[in-house]
């Protein structure tokens, strides 16, 4: 399976083997030594990092993954897609620059937002512009320009076309059943990277 699947959708960021998996539900997970400049944020996590006006206090459960690497690092499309959506989420604890695309996945029309990139990643893009399996879409932005964040990318699936270039990437306890359904596991076209 997951060589089928490595075939099907090229990875959104070329992870190496020393990866860490990080645990943000707890303060001691989030206190914990990172071994590795390169890191995964699981999805459908209740966190306890998002103080951040904007979360009101009650967003915490993680509905996308988060794959942490070095600004600067290519983020890659995982299929042939086209851009559906692009801007700056600039409010403190936001995205930042930010990409959605639409593409299929096993056939059913899919959404996929990109945030936390790099300001240049927006720079010749434009929305309805073609991008192939493989190419690279944008960059993982610093903390100065990616919503205030360590280094990463914010990748998130959607059943639901965005009216902008965001998504929900945090909801609340009483959401999380509605939003799994609504904003598939990115493992789909991740494969088993945790």
């Amino acid at each position: 399976m997951e060589e089928a699947l490595s075939q099907k959708y090229h990875p959104v960021v070329l992870l190496p083997e020393d990866v860490q998996v990080l645990d943000l539900s707890t303060e001691a997970g989030m206190e914990a030594h990172r071994t590795s400049p390169f890191t995964i944020g699981r999805y459908n996590e209740v966190r306890c990092i998002y103080t951040q006006a904007m979360f009101g206090g009650v967003r915490n459960v993680h509905v996308g993954i988060d794959l942490g690497a070095p600004a600067g690092t290519p983020v890659h499309a995982f299929t042939d897609c086209l851009i559906h959506k692009m801007g700056v989420n600039s409010q403190a604890g936001d995205y930042g620059p930010t990409l959605v695309t639409e593409q299929f996945v096993d056939g059913e029309r899919i959404w996929a937002l990109f945030g936390h990139l790099s300001l240049g990643s927006l720079k010749g893009r434009s929305v309805g512009q073609k991008l192939q399996r493989g190419e690279v879409l944008g960059w993982i932005g610093s903390e100065t320009e990616n919503g205030g964040w360590p280094p990463h990318v914010h990748f998130q699936l959607s059943r639901v076309a965005p009216v902008g270039h965001d998504m929900p990437g945090v909801v609340t306890g009483a959401d999380r059943d509605a939003a799994l359904r609504d904003f598939p596991d990115p493992r789909w076209v991740l494969g088993p990277i945790y």
